[in-house]
């Protein structure tokens, strides 16, 4: 069984969105990866309030929320998920990580952790069996376009070591070649930006089946 795709939403093209929208649905893809930015807990403001719930309006893919904002749990309510959609936190946003998870899955969605680059995986401990997924950022959150940090790789095989069934979303220079690697390690969920889905020039059904054929069964 091949990977899942969840396109990076902040490198889509903004004038033309419906019609990526309706290419990602003709193409099965899974998830729609929206990274929501604060200013404070990474240094770039992104996608909003209102961008989701229009989302939500116009397709019906899951959406895939990455919350890089301080103080989670006081703001679930500002965004429109549910059933089948995945939300992921940051450790270091909150001093309560459990009502966070509790605040996403009482709502009908997916919890998801996610790391940082320098994030130790030790602090999944003591939440792992409250998570359905862990997003590993194999560059530091902020901006799209980065390298990737080589050292993730081997972050991402750990965790599939420590704990088998859980589910691995990689987001970060998720390139056709990367891409491969990561599967290979052990990752489920690609974040697709400006490196494979969003490559320029642009042709999403090309990239995506491209893509696919990267994240096939691992060899």
């Amino acid at each position: 069984m091949g990977g899942k795709i969840a396109p990076s939403m902040m490198c889509a093209d903004f004038l033309h969105l419906e019609k990526d929208i309706r290419e990602f649905e003709k193409l099965n893809i899974e998830y729609l990866h929206i990274d929501i930015m604060d200013g404070s807990f990474v240094p770039n403001y992104t996608l909003g309030t209102d961008y989701v719930r229009n989302l939500k309006e116009v397709t019906n893919i899951p959406l895939d929320i990455h919350l890089m904002i301080e103080r989670p749990e006081d703001k679930l309510d500002w965004f429109c998920f549910g059933e089948n959609d995945y939300v992921s936190f940051h450790i270091e946003s909150t001093n309560h990580a459990h009502r966070v998870i509790s605040g996403i899955k009482n709502r009908g969605a997916k919890a998801m952790l996610a790391l940082n680059p320098a994030t130790p995986l030790c602090v999944l401990e003591d939440v792992i069996c409250d998570l359905d997924a862990v997003l590993i950022m194999t560059v530091n959150p902020g901006f799209a376009g980065q390298k990737l940090v080589p050292q993730t790789i081997e972050k991402i095989k750990r965790l599939r070591k420590m704990y088998p069934d859980v589910e691995i979303e990689v987001d970060g220079n998720v390139s056709f070649e990367n891409a491969i690697i990561m599967r290979n390690a052990g990752a489920d969920i690609f974040v697709a930006g400006s490196s494979s889905i969003f490559a320029q020039p642009k042709n999403i059904d090309f990239n995506a089946k491209k893509l696919r054929d990267c994240i096939k069964a691992p060899l």
